[in-house]
C-alpha cells in the first residue's frame, strides 16, 4: 500500500508543474489558488458526507487545520508560484526538495524522533543528484536581487510545506484522517486567501478557456484531492522525514514531462544525477540493521 500511495504521489505532483505553469496569466496568482482549494475542499466534503466518513473535531483539531491550511494550502503556494516569475520552476524544485531533511529535522524537534543515518545519507545524496540534474539553470542565473528574492521565497514556501507535514502527523497522531484534515484545511486556506484578495481588491477573473480550465481541473482533482491525501497519508504511515523524498523524485517526473513539452534536453550530467537520485531512494527506504539487538545478543 505504501509503495502504491508513493508511486501516485510522485507521478501526480511530478506532473503538476506544467499545469501550475498554465495558470499563469490573466486570473491573479492568489485567486487562482483560491479556486483550486476552494474547488477541491468542495469535492472533499462531498465525497466525506456522501460516504459518512467525515470526522468531528474538537477546538484544538480545528485550531490545527486553520495553521495547516495557512502553511499547506496558502503561503506555500504564494511563495512558489511568485517565485516562478523570476526564477525556473527546476530551480524552484531544488529548493523544494530540500524537504526531506527540512522534514527530518523538524521532526527530530518536534518530536523527539531520532534522524536515521540512512535518510540523512540518502536525502544528502538525492539533493547532490538534483544539483547536477538542475546545474544548468543554477549556473546560468546572474546574482540579482530578484533572483535572490525568488529563491528566498522558495525557501520560505519549502518550511511552509514541512510545518504542515508536522500538524498533518501530529492530527493523524490523534486519530483524525487525512480526508477529513485536507477538506478543513483546504477550505480555510482558500477562506483566508480569499479574505487578502479582497482586502487588496484583488478581482476574481476567471479564464473561460481549455488551457485554464483544464489546467484548474487536473490541479483540483488529481493534484489536490488525490495527491495530497496520498502524501499526507504516507507521512502518517511512515514519517515525515521519508514520505517527504517523494519532493526528490517528483522533479525527475517534471523533467521527463518538460522534455515532451518543453524541448528539455538530457545531458551527461543529468543522468548522472538521475543515477545518484535513484540511490539515494534505495538508501532511504533501506530498512536500518538492529545493531542494538544484535549488540545485546552478542
Amino acid at each position: 500500500m505504501n509503495l502504491f500511495l508513493y508511486v501516485m504521489t510522485v507521478l501526480i505532483w511530478g506532473t503538476t508543474w506544467i499545469a501550475l505553469k498554465l495558470q499563469l496569466g490573466v486570473v491573479a496568482i492568489p485567486v487562482s489558488i483560491v479556486y483550486r482549494f476552494g474547488l477541491a475542499a468542495l469535492v472533499l466534503f462531498a465525497v466525506l458526507l456522501l460516504s459518512r466518513k467525515l470526522q468531528v473535531m474538537n477546538r484544538r483539531g480545528h485550531m490545527i487545520c486553520l495553521a495547516q491550511g495557512l502553511c499547506l494550502f496558502c503561503v506555500n503556494f504564494m511563495c512558489f508560484l511568485t517565485a516562478s516569475q523570476w526564477v525556473t520552476t527546476g530551480l524552484i524544485a531544488v529548493v523544494f526538495s530540500t524537504a526531506t531533511l527540512w522534514n527530518a529535522l523538524n521532526a527530530r524537534i518536534f518530536f523527539k524522533q531520532k534522524i536515521a543515518r540512512n535518510v540523512i545519507a540518502g536525502g544528502a545524496l538525492g539533493m547532490f543528484g538534483l544539483g547536477l540534474l538542475f546545474w544548468p539553470e543554477l549556473s546560468g542565473h546572474a546574482a540579482t536581487p530578484h533572483i535572490a528574492l525568488g529563491l528566498g521565497l522558495a525557501l520560505i514556501g519549502t518550511l511552509c510545506f514541512s510545518a504542515g507535514n508536522m500538524l498533518s502527523s501530529l492530527q493523524q497522531k490523534a486519530g483524525l484522517k487525512p480526508l477529513t484534515t485536507n477538506a478543513w484545511g483546504m477550505l480555510y486556506g482558500a477562506s483566508m486567501l480569499a479574505v487578502y484578495c479582497a482586502l487588496r481588491g484583488i478581482p476574481f477573473d476567471m479564464e473561460w478557456n481549455t488551457r485554464y480550465i483544464g489546467s484548474l481541473l487536473y490541479l483540483v482533482i488529481p493534484g489536490s484531492v488525490i495527491g495530497f491525501t496520498a502524501y499526507l497519508t504516507l507521512v502518517g504511515r511512515m514519517g515525515p522525514e521519508r514520505a517527504a523524498y517523494c519532493t526528490v523524485l517528483f522533479p525527475l517526473v517534471a523533467l521527463n514531462v518538460s522534455a515532451f513539452a518543453e524541448g528539455y534536453q538530457w545531458t551527461p550530467p543529468a543522468l548522472a544525477g538521475l543515477v545518484l537520485v535513484m540511490l539515494g531512494n534505495v538508501l532511504v527506504f533501506r530498512k536500518p540493521k538492529p545493531v542494538a539487538l544484535q549488540a545485546k545478543l552478542a
